[in-house]
């Protein structure tokens, strides 16, 4: 799923370095002091492309920002990229920093690997934010789905992704292997309705408006995580919450770092609104 170019980033960061993960050397940085939050990027995005959302998070919390595979100062692999390689990568990095279980943020891409982490080591994921997350194919705007047969390399050739790749890749030259793989990536089947069902850690939903998936699927998603029920009849809320981003596109999400903190903060601390009969 496409992202944004990069955004400016404040330099908060405490620590830097790499992890040896599944045979490539996958870059982190640290900062913050609290609980432990793993943060995920979006496809073709790094650690800085993130913006403002991570200083935020890191004014209560220490996290963990990772560079997936191909990305950023992350070397690329012979190996395809699928959701749930990347997952496993997560799971790994995490082992390696010695972080036994995190709070999870992720966008686009990243909110489907932080949901893959979740499904298939439920111990590592004790709350996941996920930002722009699709759990079935047929949940994505059609304009979208009509547009992936056609992608190609070409396509990204000579544009502010490439050069933004060029910047920090270990490889400037691997630059049409690694979209090869990336387009792989969205003709891998997602179908995970099932996997919805059964997730243990609460999320935090949250959509634009005018995102690559419709209100419709992100709302039937809140339903399978027990939401969307009237609260005030004396039923608890679920632990899982939905948002929604008005006049925002997919690549406008990331760049309301107030407005995504403002959901994200409370939803981490366990906080809810108050009704008057509360």
């Amino acid at each position: 799923m496409l992202a944004s170019p990069s955004i400016a980033l404040a330099d908060s960061t405490l620590q830097n370095g790499y992890a040896e993960v599944n045979g490539m050397r996958m870059y982190y940085e640290i900062s913050g002091e609290g609980e432990p939050i793993v943060v995920l990027h979006g496809a073709y995005m790094n650690i800085q492309s993130m913006g403002d959302i991570i200083p935020m998070l890191a004014e209560t919390r220490r996290v963990y920002a990772v560079e997936l595979q191909g990305h950023g100062r992350t070397e690329d692999i012979d190996r395809s990229i699928t959701y749930p390689a990347l997952a496993e990568d997560v799971a790994l990095f995490m082992d390696a920093l010695n972080l036994p279980e995190a709070d999870v943020f992720g966008y686009s891409m990243g909110a489907a690997v932080g949901f893959q982490l979740a499904v298939r080591h439920p111990g590592k994921v004790d709350q996941l934010v996920a930002a722009s997350l699709a759990y079935d194919i047929e949940g994505m705007q059609p304009e979208y789905r009509a547009m992936v047969p056609s992608m190609t390399p070409d396509m990204f050739t000579g544009t502010p992704i490439e050069q933004d790749w060029e910047r920090l890749a270990p490889d400037p030259d691997g630059f049409d292997d690694f979209v090869t793989r990336m387009i792989g990536l969205e003709h891998e089947p997602v179908s995970w309705e099932e996997d919805v069902r059964t997730l243990q850690a609460p999320v935090l939903l949250i959509s634009g408006d005018a995102d690559v998936s419709t209100l419709e699927h992100s709302v039937a998603m809140f339903r399978l995580l027990g939401g969307g029920s009237m609260g005030d009849l004396g039923n608890p809320l679920p632990a899982s919450r939905l948002a929604i981003l008005p006049a925002t596109s997919h690549t406008a999400i990331i760049r309301q770092p107030e407005l995504l903190n403002a959901f994200i903060a409370p939803f981490l601390a366990g906080e809810t609104p108050k009704g008057m009969f509360d």
